[in-house]
C-alpha cells in the first residue's frame, strides 16, 4: 500500500510522514530537496533559475520513487512519502512558460508512466498565514525570502490539482489549521483514524472527535 502526504510548502508534510511510519508500521520515503544546487538561487531569483530547479527536481524525484516505490510494493510493503510524482508538475506550470514548460511537460509525461499512484493522498491545508509562520520558525536559509504571493498561488494551485478526474476517491483532505502532530498525541491518533478510515483499515472508530 502507497500513501502521499501533500500540501503546500509548511504545512507539515515531512514530519506528518515520519510519525506515521510506527502506526502504520510503514517505510517512509522522504523528498530530498536540500541536494537541489539550484533551490537557494531559485528563491532570489525564480524566473533565471526556474527550469535548472524544476528539471533538477523532476530527476531526482523519479530516480528516487522509481527505485523505492516499485520495490516495496512487490514486497507487500506499505511506504509512506512526503510528496507525489505528480506534485512536480504543479510547481512546474507555476513556475515555467512558454518552450520550457513544453519541453519539462513531455520529459514529465514520459517518465510518470513508471511510477505507480498513491493508494491514498493526504492533502493537508493551513491558512496563509499559519504557513507562513511555520516557515518562519523553521528558519530554512533558502526561505528566508519566500514571498506570500508565492505560497498563495501554490495554495490555488494545489487545491485546483486534487480536482483533477485522476484523484477523485483517493484524496483525504484534513485542515491542520489547529493540529500539532509532534506535542499533542491525540492530534496524531485523530490523523491515523481518519487514515484508516479513508482506506477502510480496521480497526478505526467511525468518528473520532477532537477535545476542544
Amino acid at each position: 500500500m502507497y500513501i502521499a502526504i501533500e500540501g503546500v510548502i509548511g504545512v507539515g508534510k515531512t514530519t506528518l510522514a515520519r510519525l506515521l511510519g510506527p502506526p502504520f508500521h510503514a517505510d517512509v520515503l522522504l523528498e530530498v530537496f536540500e541536494e537541489n544546487p539550484f533551490l537557494s538561487n531559485f528563491y532570489s531569483d525564480r524566473s533565471r533559475y526556474a527550469f535548472q530547479t524544476q528539471i533538477f527536481f523532476l530527476m531526482s524525484r523519479y530516480h528516487q520513487q522509481n527505485k523505492v516505490i516499485p520495490a516495496a510494493l512487490a514486497q507487500n510493503k506499505t511506504i509512506i512519502s512526503d510528496y507525489t510524482f505528480d506534485k512536480d508538475a504543479l510547481f512546474a506550470g507555476i513556475n515555467l512558460a512558454g518552450d520550457e514548460l513544453e519541453v519539462y511537460q513531455n520529459v514529465h509525461g514520459a517518465l510518470a508512466e513508471k511510477i505507480p499512484n498513491p493508494d491514498l493522498v493526504v492533502y493537508l491545508k493551513a491558512d496563509l498565514h499559519i504557513l507562513m509562520n511555520r516557515i518562519a520558525h523553521r528558519d530554512r536559509s533558502y526561505e528566508r525570502n519566500m514571498e506570500k504571493s508565492y505560497i498563495s498561488d501554490l495554495m490555488e494551485a494545489y487545491d485546483a490539482f486534487f480536482l483533477q478526474d485522476k484523484w477523485q476517491g483517493r484524496v483525504l483532505t484534513i485542515d491542520t489549521d489547529d493540529l500539532n502532530f509532534v506535542e499533542n498525541q491525540q492530534h496524531l491518533d485523530y490523523m491515523v483514524n481518519r487514515i484508516k478510515q479513508a482506506l477502510r483499515l480496521a480497526p478505526y472508530q467511525q468518528s473520532l472527535p477532537l477535545e476542544s
